[in-house]
């Protein structure tokens, strides 16, 4: 019994130890970059198919105050990085406390978003469902078009 016990204590350390992982201590701003190869980024810059999300087109006046506070209002996030015009979003799971960036940078007309995980292979599509459910909450806030 024992030995069962500290097998399952030594497993659960270890998940929580790999779960709260935040993969890379600097993170630089990507917001303009193409996502990599991997199957946990999405962006509206990215032409691929796989990757890509259709333009975020801002409504007149629009600007990263408000975009960002609908972001914050988003669970589990919190800020990063705030720039004018760019900020980028830190998106914290609940369980395993994985880390995702969402970055958001006014580009003329446009908002240029990109959301990608920090560690891991695949998302299983959380960035593109964060990315949608963003772009509902800005409609619906008249922010974008």
């Amino acid at each position: 019994m024992k030995k069962t016990l500290s097998l399952a204590t030594a497993g659960v350390a270890m998940i929580f130890a790999l779960g709260c992982a935040q993969g890379e201590d600097a993170v630089t701003d990507k917001s303009l970059s193409p996502c990599g190869d991997k199957p946990n980024c999405v962006s509206t810059q990215d032409p691929r198919e796989d990757f890509n999300v259709a333009p975020f087109e801002l409504a007149e006046g629009a600007s990263i105050a408000p975009i960002l506070e609908v972001a914050l209002s988003m669970p589990g996030t919190r800020i990063g990085v705030q720039e004018p015009g760019y900020v980028r979003v830190e998106s914290v799971s609940k369980i395993m406390r994985f880390v995702d960036d969402l970055e958001l940078r006014i580009d003329g007309d446009q908002l240029i978003v990109r959301s990608e995980s920090r560690v891991g292979y695949s998302d299983f599509g959380v960035n593109r469902k964060r990315v949608e459910a963003l772009r509902t909450a800005l409609q619906e806030k008249g922010l974008i078009k």
